[in-house]
């Protein structure tokens, strides 16, 4: 299939449609249906539907910057693997931002007041990535995603027992956001340090630690 190229108009628009999608609540649809949707509702207390709303919140803020890194190189990425690896991770990135709004909006919660900021950055750091080259952007995207499936997957442990709903979507977003890292690897992506993920990890928990409540 021969690959459609685009004008540099019809890549702005789609680079501010792709913003406006992500930063504007409900307004990006999931291609998967949320895999959270079979899942019983339970009788959360205030507390433990509190704590859910802030796991969630934290979690599309995190999802909003990796799609804005993803945005940021896309346009600069040269290898067709390289492309189809970042447009992949785009589109995972799409459908986990959308099951987040849908469960905030069951747990009556909203999407945190930062996330204008952290695609923002997010963008701004995929510029730069891909600038630097195919493989090093590839890397960041698995890097990235690693560090967010580790931390997601640390956070289910919090979560209610009973709140099935929210743990099954953080387990389907945890496999997909190790599976993606893998295949951004096998594409050709550089394999970041373990020191320099573990860096990452902090930095983006740190960051992150404020936004539960914002």
């Amino acid at each position: 299939m021969r690959e459609r190229h685009l004008s540099r108009s019809d890549r702005l628009i789609s680079h501010i449609d792709s913003a406006l999608r992500t930063l504007i609540p409900n307004t990006r649809g999931a291609q998967r249906t949320n895999p959270a949707s079979g899942a019983p509702e339970a009788a959360l207390d205030e507390l433990e539907r509190r704590h859910a709303a802030s796991t969630l919140r934290v979690l599309h803020l995190a999802t909003a910057g990796v799609q804005g890194l993803c945005q940021g190189q896309v346009g600069l990425v040269m290898l067709p693997k390289a492309r189809l690896q970042i447009d992949q991770a785009q589109r995972e990135a799409t459908d986990h931002l959308a099951w987040c709004q849908q469960r905030l909006s069951q747990l009556e919660s909203r999407t945190s007041y930062f996330t204008p900021v952290y695609y923002g950055a997010g963008v701004g750091l995929g510029l730069v990535s891909g600038w630097v080259g195919d493989r090093f952007g590839l890397g960041m995207v698995a890097a990235s995603k690693e560090v967010l499936g580790c931390r997601t997957n640390d956070q289910m442990s919090y979560l209610s027992s009973d709140d099935q709903r929210s743990r099954t979507l953080l387990r389907q977003v945890v496999a997909d956001n190790t599976h993606h890292a893998q295949l951004a690897l096998e594409a050709g992506g550089l394999r970041f340090p373990a020191p320099v993920k573990w860096s990452m990890g902090v930095l983006g928990a740190a960051s992150l630690k404020k936004a539960r409540y914002t």
